[in-house]
């Protein structure tokens, strides 16, 4: 059984939750806070170095964050071999917990030396998961061989998924402005053709039912989209008199 946390590092995790929680508000920068979550890893977990990977659309690893040039390094030559822990641990969705990589070399012959070189020995590899999809993976590196405790592993998980969570907020950020965005642009859009509409009516003589008629039926028969005709018309660079009249039923 692990001895229990100094409370030092149990405060220290505890504020550092809360101090990633206080910047996940909407213009919150997804880079550099996924950057202060891996520096915190190594403040907090007593390990060496950390890194962020996470799935590409396609479905490619992408280094996404790191604590060190070196552990990025280590990062790029994993995805780049296609072998190690956080690839095990992205294909399986189970955690790798403290492996020995000096015992390491035939279970991964490439990762192995690379990693030993840039001094690391133990290595962690946290999932994360998103509605039980594996997202990403948080590497943790020591280049210590002492074992991490249970504190460790657990506020290692809290932390995978603080970053999780992140990612899950910022998805729903840029949704949101994207929806917002929209929703801007069609009620713009249909201020400038109202717009349009009494220019057209007003210069024509005719009523806005039979000016709106005008506008569309311009835009069809040229293949040329609603608002930029009205956009055109309010401008004065489409002359009113050209609009082509409605057709009539047969």
């Amino acid at each position: 059984m692990s001895e229990a946390p100094s409370m030092p590092r149990a405060v220290l995790l505890a504020r550092t939750l809360v101090e990633l929680g206080d910047t996940l508000v909407d213009d919150f920068d997804i880079v550099e806070l996924l950057t202060l979550l891996v520096e915190r890893c190594v403040d907090v977990l007593g390990v060496s170095a950390a890194g962020l990977v996470l799935a590409a659309p396609s479905g490619d690893l992408r280094v996404m964050a790191s604590s060190s040039e070196a552990t990025r390094v280590v990062e790029l030559f994993e995805l780049q071999s296609a072998e190690g822990p956080g690839l095990d641990c992205y294909r399986t969705g189970e955690a790798v917990a403290g492996e020995d990589l000096t015992d390491n070399s035939t279970r991964w012959p490439q990762f192995a030396p690379v990693a030993l070189d840039a001094g690391f020995v133990v290595v962690h590899a946290l999932p994360m998961h998103i509605r039980g999809q594996i997202i990403g993976v948080l590497n943790l590196f020591r280049t210590d061989p002492a074992p991490s405790d249970e504190f460790d592993v657990l506020a290692g998980q809290a932390l995978a998924d603080m970053a999780t969570i992140a990612i899950l907020q910022h998805r729903s950020v840029v949704e949101a402005q994207l929806v917002n965005e929209q929703l801007a642009f069609a009620l713009n859009s249909r201020i400038l053709i109202e717009q349009a509409k009494g220019v057209v009516a007003a210069r024509l003589g005719i009523d806005l039912e039979h000016a709106f008629s005008r506008l569309r039926n311009y835009a069809r028969s040229h293949n040329v989209r609603l608002i930029a005709v009205a956009e055109h018309v309010v401008d004065g660079t489409l002359d009113t008199a050209t609009l082509d009249p409605p057709r009539r039923p047969m």
